[in-house]
C-alpha cells in the first residue's frame, strides 16, 4: 500500500484492489497549503474542525466516517475509536471530541491518531490493536506536543512511525517544529521522502520514524 501525505493531517492510503482513504481532508483556507483535489471512496474525520472535517474537499467519495464503530468498505476494514474529550482541565467540556481511526488494509495496519492530546490509556491502546504504521500530531496545537508524542510512540511500538501536524513553510496553523520530536526521538535530521509504500515483508523489526514531504497538486 501507499500513504501519501497532503499536510496537517491529510493522508491518502491506496492499494490497488481496495477502497483508497482519505483522513482528515482540510480547507486550505484555515491551514494553508495548497487545495486539496483528491478522490477517495472513504472519508475519515477526526473531529469537526475546518483543518479536519473539509469533506467537501474531496470527491467520489460513498462514506465519510465520523464517529466510534467498525466497518467494511470495499476490502478495507476501519476500527474507529471515541476517545475522551481533550485534556483532562475544567475546560475539557469545551473541547472536541476526538475520533482514533484503525485501517487493516490485508493484514498492515495503520492508525490515525487525528487530534489526540493525552497519552492513551489502557483500553485505547488495547482497542488499537497492532500498528504497524502510526499517523500521529506531533507538534502541539490542539494536537500532542513532541514529548507526548514520543510517549504514545514509546507505548504503542509501531513499526513505522509518520509524524504529522506539525510547523511547516506553507502551514498557517501555529504549531511546533518536527525537530523537537525527533530530539525526543533521538534522532538527527531525517532525509524527508514523496510517499512512503509499506508491504508486509518490509516492516522494520525496530520502530522506523519516515517524515514525508507534503504533496503539491
Amino acid at each position: 500500500m501507499e500513504i501519501t501525505w497532503y499536510g496537517h493531517s491529510c493522508f491518502r492510503l491506496t492499494e490497488r484492489n481496495f477502497a483508497t482513504v482519505v483522513t482528515d481532508p482540510f480547507d486550505h483556507k484555515t491551514v494553508g497549503y495548497d487545495a486539496l483535489k483528491l478522490k477517495a471512496e472513504i472519508v475519515t474525520i477526526s473531529h469537526d474542525a475546518p483543518g479536519h472535517s473539509y469533506s467537501e474537499a474531496v470527491k467520489g467519495t460513498t462514506h465519510v466516517l465520523t464517529g466510534a464503530g467498525e466497518f467494511e468498505i470495499g476490502g478495507v476494514f476501519i476500527t474507529a475509536i471515541q476517545t475522551a474529550s481533550g485534556g483532562r482541565s475544567a475546560k475539557a467540556k469545551d473541547k472536541a471530541r476526538n475520533t482514533l481511526f484503525v485501517y487493516d488494509y490485508d493484514g498492515i495496519t495503520v492508525a490515525h491518531l487525528g487530534d489526540m492530546q493525552d497519552i492513551p490509556t489502557q483500553s485505547e491502546v488495547e482497542a488499537l490493536g497492532t500498528v504497524n504504521v502510526l499517523l500521529i500530531p506531533v507538534g502541539g496545537g490542539s494536537g500532542l506536543n513532541a514529548a507526548k508524542a514520543a510517549e504514545v510512540v514509546s507505548l504503542l511500538e509501531p513499526n513505522i512511525v509518520i509524524p504529522m501536524h506539525y510547523s511547516t513553510p506553507d502551514a498557517k496553523v501555529n504549531l511546533e517544529s518536527l525537530n523537537k520530536f525527533l530530539k525526543e526521538m533521538g534522532l538527527g535530521r531525517i532525509e524527508s521522502q514523496p510517499s512512503l509504500k509499506v508491504t508486509r515483508s518490509g516492516l522494520p523489526d525496530e520502530t522506523k520514524v519516515v517524515v514525508l514531504d507534503y504533496q503539491k497538486d
